[in-house]
């Protein structure tokens, strides 16, 4: 026999079986016959139900006595039984008791018993059965919410977001063409944010021709237009009576909400919502020769004020300086005329705040000087400034002077011209032109970089009027731009002149005045300034415009182009990217054949990203005037169809000299851009 589990089969014990009734066999073999939850004996009455459970209940006890009896029986009769026969016998009473003591829990708890039927109780036990559910329910909730929201928040920032910087790094990229070229003189450009969308938009002046087959100086139409950075349309445009010389921005008026743009042409200065373009105020003046300087508030209407340079109605005296209240435009007293010893370029003019907090202003024809911002509006007005900051003067700088009576202070005066003086803080230049008093405050402060005799570079200490150091260098054409090639915290200059029809670019260290990078390539013939633009590695990448390298071969050769060639063949332009992290490799962003005449460079912060625009002259077949042509370009957008361009291999031991492709690339594109405060 192999087990006494209830509902087996037996021969042995058949003969015994006979005598028990059909319903102790109903009891015994119940799983085989089906009888369960739900089977065919149905659910009849309770008392029938509770009668038959009784008698089963008897027989199913009586059918276990006599199975031990037959089991001792069998064990005498077969004492060779096998141990593991004996041990599937236990298993099987195992398994056939733990049955049977399932069904029992059943019947205790009122559910169905094993004959079906519904058992006692179930109106007791359901809400608790409710409650279980609704508790793992609640579990399942509070761990499946958190969950989705996780995974859709993964797979917003994986795919929507990148999808979105990618869409707007297109719509960053578009070209217009705006007006006729007038030569290779640059027009007035600017940069500001006026709608609101935390991209700086970009303001034009553009001159058009009228559709006279003989354009004459009457047919012509000037305006200045305002560019939405982000698509390239016209936000407005406003016609002028002359050329706009400059567009400066960032004036804030106490009655004004919006940004103010200030539109200067050569006799006039026009001050407009920078969002609609509509008329705040104007000031008639003649013969403006410069930007304008934004001013301490010297009136006390909490609305800083303006300083320009005119030509003087005394045609003996050189240069006069004009104040203009930034409230309302009206001219603060008289111009003040300036009779300059110097000839040559006009310098500044540029505010300076001292140490001790005494305001200068620096100009000059050739040379450099500086008065104090109290005698100018003394002699303007012919009273005081109100405020007592703006009455003070710096005992060390009034010491300079060459005699008490002399109201100039020399910075520089020289034999050889001055040809560029700006303030060595980075980001200056790039035709920002703002005037908001964040962006002026680190250029008041700083100390100057000079350009004199047209090749050599100075740094001026303005603590006390000297020379930090002086490099020597062929002739400078292009103002330096100051920025972070090594990582000594100190501004380096980026310099580039051309001679024998090859450009030579240079980097010089803004510590000491040494040279720290240089190159040549084949002159692009176009004076445009570099502009260095500050990255997410700590230094700055240069952007610049050149045509080939020339490469210096082995044997100290350097190969050029023919000037026949280069006279046959278009001269093609190509826009170049250097980074201090590989300085024998340039990315070659873009290449052109159109006359590049201005640019500047603004900062997405959110996007970590920066704009290149460029104002370009665009020859035609025919004898028409050329297209003047406006481009933004998304420089992480333009640096991923960037090509690597090899200088030349390193000299130096233990240096790599060919770092890999991939290496580069992959640098270049996790390469980030961000305004430099």
């Amino acid at each position: 026999k192999k087990g006494s589990e209830l509902g087996e089969y037996d021969p042995l014990t058949q003969a015994d079986s006979e005598d028990e009734s059909e319903e102790d066999d109903l009891v015994l073999n119940y799983p085989r016959n089906g009888l369960g939850r739900d089977s065919c004996l149905g659910t009849g009455s309770s008392k029938l139900r509770g009668g038959r459970s009784g008698r089963l209940v008897g027989a199913e006890d009586e059918a276990q006595e006599d199975e031990e009896e037959e089991e001792d029986e069998w064990r005498e009769r077969l004492p060779s039984k096998s141990r593991q026969d004996r041990d599937d016998m236990k298993g099987t009473q195992y398994w056939s008791h733990r049955d049977s003591g399932r069904d029992r829990d059943r019947e205790d708890r009122g559910g169905p018993g094993p004959i079906g039927g519904a058992g006692l109780g179930v109106h007791s036990t359901d809400p608790e059965e409710k409650k279980m559910r609704m508790k793992n329910a609640v579990r399942s909730a509070f761990f499946l919410v958190p969950l989705v929201c996780a995974t859709l928040l993964v797979l917003l920032c994986a795919f929507l977001i990148p999808c979105q910087k990618e869409e707007l790094e297109k719509r960053l990229q578009w070209e217009r063409a705006l007006g006729d070229a007038g030569g290779v003189t640059p027009p007035a450009l600017a940069l500001w944010d006026v709608d609101g969308d935390s991209v700086e938009d970009v303001f034009l002046g553009v001159t058009e021709w009228t559709n006279d087959s003989h354009p004459t100086q009457g047919n012509k139409i000037y305006s200045a237009v305002a560019l939405s950075a982000v698509s390239g349309q016209v936000l407005w445009r406003k016609v002028m009576r002359e050329s706009v010389m400059y567009i400066q921005c960032g004036l804030q008026l106490s009655t004004q909400p919006s940004p103010v743009v200030l539109l200067i042409g050569k006799s006039i200065i026009m001050a407009v919502n920078g969002t609609t373009g509509k008329n705040l105020w104007s000031a008639l003046l003649k013969n403006i020769e410069s930007q304008v300087v934004l001013l301490p508030d010297l009136q006390g209407d909490s609305v800083p004020d303006l300083l320009i340079a005119t030509l003087p109605a005394d045609e003996a005296l050189d240069l006069s300086l004009t104040l203009v209240s930034g409230l309302t435009g009206a001219k603060l007293g008289q111009p003040v005329p300036f009779n300059l010893t110097g000839q040559g370029k006009l310098i500044g003019p540029l505010l300076h705040e001292t140490q001790q907090g005494a305001y200068y202003i620096l100009f000059g024809l050739g040379n450099v000087e500086a008065i104090s911002l109290r005698d100018i509006y003394f002699r303007a007005t012919g009273k005081m400034p109100i405020t007592q900051a703006l009455r003070r003067k710096d005992s060390g700088w009034e010491a300079l002077k060459k005699t008490n009576s002399s109201s100039f202070i020399h910075i520089y005066r020289g034999s050889e011209r001055v040809e560029f003086l700006l303030p060595l803080v980075a980001g200056f230049g790039n035709n920002h032109n703002s005037l908001d008093t964040v962006s002026n405050l680190n250029s008041t402060k700083s100390d100057w970089v000079l350009v004199y005799g047209s090749s050599k570079l100075s740094v001026l200490r303005q603590r006390d009027i000297r020379k930090e150091w002086t490099f020597n260098s062929a002739p400078i054409h292009s103002q330096p731009a100051p920025g972070h090639f090594n990582d000594d915290g100190v501004l380096d200059l980026f310099i580039q002149h051309s001679a024998n029809g090859i450009m030579q670019a240079q980097v010089v260290d803004g510590a000491n005045g040494h040279l720290l990078w240089t190159a040549e390539f084949v002159c692009p013939r176009l004076v445009l300034e570099t502009s260095a633009i500050f990255t997410s590695t700590g230094q700055s990448a240069f952007l610049f415009w050149a045509s080939e390298p020339i490469k210096v071969q082995k044997n100290v050769t350097k190969t050029t182009v023919a000037p026949g060639v280069a006279a046959a063949e278009p001269l093609i332009r190509k826009l170049f990217l250097l980074h201090p992290a590989y300085p024998t490799i340039l990315l070659e962003l873009a290449s052109t054949t159109d006359t590049t005449v201005t640019s500047a460079v603004s900062y997405q912060e959110r996007q970590k990203d920066a704009t290149y625009i460029t104002v370009s002259s665009r020859p035609t077949t025919d004898s028409e005037p050329g297209a003047r042509i406006v481009k933004s370009m998304s420089l992480r957008a333009a640096i991923t169809k960037g090509q690597i361009v090899r200088l030349g291999e390193s000299n130096k031991a233990g240096e790599p000299s060919k770092p890999a492709a991939f290496e580069v690339n992959k640098f270049f594109r996790r390469l980030s851009f961000k305004h430099q405060v």
